[in-house]
């Protein structure tokens, strides 16, 4: 397959990429974009760590292919900030982990934050079991998931306190 010219939308910029269509896009963000929050764990959607929003919602960056992307927004990790002012710079679920301690290795992270985000970005009241339900394709060998749904929590109630 031949190399070409793709043109992704990521963190709110306009990516120039040169690659096959058939890249997988978390090679793309990291090798290309140099964009590192996204993980490599196990290349088939099956552990979490690569998660990133396509559109809004929380997708396995390791399997999908590039070049089904042109015209759709992605947001890693780093694209997901608070205000933007040097006074409030984390979103609030950032600033939710580290106050839950809730991050312990930090391998799967990236992907339970996109993937919290999503929830949070449709449902700012979710339950115990809405909040496991989006975080279910997400291991933490670390064992962190009890603290994980309280910081979403904790998020997800300042968000309703936003105006």
């Amino acid at each position: 397959m031949a190399v070409r010219i793709l043109q992704l939308q990521v963190n709110g910029s306009l990516h120039a990429v040169q690659a096959k269509a058939t890249t997988p896009l978390l090679y793309l963000l990291r090798n290309e974009l140099n964009l590192r929050a996204a993980h490599f764990g196990c290349g088939l959607d099956q552990c979490g760590s690569c998660h990133v929003l396509v559109d809004g919602k929380s997708i396995a960056s390791c399997n999908i292919e590039a070049d089904n992307l042109e015209g759709k927004t992605i947001t890693t990790l780093e694209g997901l900030t608070g205000s933007g002012s040097p006074s409030n710079p984390l979103h609030p679920l950032q600033q939710a982990v580290l106050d839950e301690q809730a991050a312990q290795c930090g391998y799967c992270l990236s992907g339970m934050l996109v993937s919290a985000a999503a929830l949070l970005n449709h449902n700012t009241d979710p339950s115990d079991a809405e909040i496991r339900s989006a975080l279910d394709k997400h291991l933490c060998r670390c064992g962190s998931h009890n603290r994980f749904v309280r910081a979403v929590h904790k998020a997800a109630q300042q968000l309703r306190a936003t105006p």
